[in-house]
């Protein structure tokens, strides 16, 4: 009952909502923080062919924007769970602990979203939706409320694709198998690359050529 009602919530706003259990509380202090609910919001399919070899200001704003959508849908999905009370946890769409953890976030969006049953973790280090393959975006909400997955975890489906590392201009993609950690990605690698090519669009903050190159994503 509880998730048809999130579920009724959450899709007034994003493409796809999905549930799942973790294997313990990534919020320190607060352990019964280990159900979750992950939120999808589909890119622009038009939006995402404007980009080449380089991102354009339009991918920037729509990215922002993007992000912008899910963590008011993370907001009020927490404020639901509460009314229903139970504790809620947002997680933003983009994030960083800053300093020397500057790369990392709080909690991977993609591990659940995997656990829900919406995808796999691509060579890239991308989030693959069914159906929409990496042209989505991703929040969190961390909860005590116990969740289910409705779906089971998807097969990765990359093969012998290597599209995204041969495109990637910082050559932050390597290896050859998928890694459901995302371990196969160097995020300083590509972030040092953006910072110094990409200035002039959103500061040097996003790419997008692996996403566009994906087959998956069928554009």
């Amino acid at each position: 009952m509880n998730e048809e009602i999130l579920t009724k919530t959450a899709l007034d706003e994003v493409t796809a909502v999905g549930f799942c259990a973790l294997a313990s509380s990534p919020v320190e202090g607060q352990p019964a923080l280990r159900y979750a609910v992950s939120l999808m919001l589909k890119l622009s399919d038009a939006v995402l062919k404007t980009i080449a070899d380089k991102p354009t200001p339009m991918y920037f704003q729509h990215y922002r924007t993007a992000n912008a959508v899910l963590d008011a849908a993370a907001f009020r999905i927490g404020a639901k769970i509460e009314s229903l009370g139970y504790q809620a946890f947002p997680v933003a769409a983009s994030q960083s602990l800053g300093g020397d953890k500057r790369y990392e976030g709080l909690f991977p969006h993609k591990t659940a979203a995997v656990l829900a049953g919406l995808g796999f973790v691509g060579k890239s280090g991308l989030f693959l939706s069914t159906g929409y393959g990496s042209k989505v975006r991703l929040a969190t909400v961390l909860t005590d409320m116990p969740l289910e997955a409705r779906h089971p975890i998807v097969e990765n489906g990359c093969g012998d694709c290597s599209l995204c590392r041969d495109a990637c201009p910082a050559g932050a993609i390597f290896g050859e198998l998928p890694s459901e950690t995302g371990r196969n990605f160097d995020p300083e690698k590509c972030s040092r690359y953006m910072k110094e090519h990409f200035q002039g669009i959103g500061r040097g903050s996003v790419c997008g050529i692996c996403i566009k190159v994906c087959p998956k994503n069928h554009l």
